[in-house]
């Protein structure tokens, strides 16, 4: 597996790199936890006036003028850019341990271009006439796009590892086949948002951007009930996932069935990935740097999960707040976090190639 950018977090890493392995990575993961708590409270102050640090610690607590604003208003905001940061995080790294490939992301073979497939073929199958009407019904349309989601990006899955069977799952053949899928299930997403309603062509196209505007609690019981339960999952698969990254033949002499093991890796990360493109729509790149750069600044041989997840919500955090801040419009945070990405999966593209 490729080593992730030396430009990420340059002096922390040669800081930690003197430390021992345990405690470099105990420490990482409380700095990028630190990060992340500093990066969501300036996301707290920011809204549509900045407010002090304390005023906001009293919004949280119930008490002061700014209360309800922080509790109502930005509070979900922050919530979800922290917790769909932690699920992509761990998606990215449950799929990079698994292909052996700092590409094997789900955002690069296709697999959140999958989910919103299915998320799209429900609202254009619904119809305009039903939109919205379905969209009041709250938690179970909630769970019905998720249902949705989940099943496009199994099908997804299930396409690339089909194509990809005669060569095995950790060669460029997948990753290649996977961004071959991706430009497919691209092109047939753009096509579904031409057929559809007006009203369902507006929601689908800002959706497709990736997209935290507006979130509210209730969009989020559904997505934080799901993703709770795979992150125990998750966490359940953490050390047969670290024994996978050492090779097939070091995890079969432990015990370990791969066939059932891969299965759900897969299972774990695509829902990850399917319930925040079903809330938020696919929000790009997050799953393929978090982990490379959590992998270093823990300074673990494979990909922890844990320091990839919260690398992942301290990138989503930070790219949400920046969304808010570096254009006169509030931008969708897919966008930024494309423009960043970009620029990470070049520099991984030109690494590689000169391997």
């Amino acid at each position: 597996m490729g080593r992730a950018p030396a430009g990420c977090g340059g002096g922390i890493v040669t800081t930690l790199t003197f430390l021992r392995p345990e405690r470099r990575t105990v420490l990482a993961v409380v700095l990028v936890a630190v990060a992340t708590l500093a990066v969501s409270l300036v996301a707290l102050c920011y809204g549509d006036g900045w407010a002090r640090p304390g005023a906001v610690v009293d919004g949280l607590r119930g008490e002061g003028p700014l209360a309800g604003r922080v509790l109502e208003w930005r509070m979900p905001r922050v919530t979800a850019a922290v917790v769909f940061g932690l699920a992509l995080g761990l998606a990215g790294a449950l799929f990079q341990n698994l292909t052996r490939n700092p590409l094997g992301a789900p955002d690069v073979i296709g697999l959140d271009q999958g989910a919103y497939t299915g998320v799209l073929l429900v609202l254009t199958v619904a119809g305009g006439a039903h939109f919205a009407a379905a969209a009041d019904n709250g938690g179970g349309f909630a769970l019905g796009l998720a249902g949705a989601a989940l099943a496009g990006g199994l099908l997804a899955a299930g396409i690339v590892a089909l194509l990809a069977m005669g060569s095995g799952y950790t060669g460029y053949r997948l990753i290649v086949i996977g961004i071959a899928v991706n430009a497919v299930l691209t092109a047939a997403n753009s096509w579904l948002i031409l057929r559809a309603d007006l009203e369902v062509a507006m929601a689908a196209a800002s959706w497709s951007a990736g997209n935290l505007n507006g979130t509210d609690w209730s969009d989020l019981v559904v997505p934080l009930a799901g993703l709770a339960a795979l992150a125990v999952a998750a966490g359940c698969l953490a050390r047969p996932v670290q024994q996978l990254a050492l090779g097939d033949d070091v995890a079969v002499t432990t015990g370990i069935r791969l066939g059932r093991l891969r299965l759900a890796i897969a299972t774990v990360g695509v829902g990850c990935t399917a319930i925040v493109a079903a809330t938020a729509g696919p929000i790009v790149f997050v799953a393929l740097m978090a982990p490379q750069i959590g992998r270093r600044l823990a300074g673990t041989a494979g990909i922890a999960l844990l320091p990839s997840a919260l690398t992942g919500a301290l990138l989503l955090g930070t790219a949400d707040l920046l969304a808010q801040v570096v254009a006169p419009v509030q931008l969708p945070v897919g966008v930024v976090t494309g423009a960043i990405g970009g620029v990470y999966l070049l520099w991984l593209l030109f690494k590689e190639v000169g391997r």
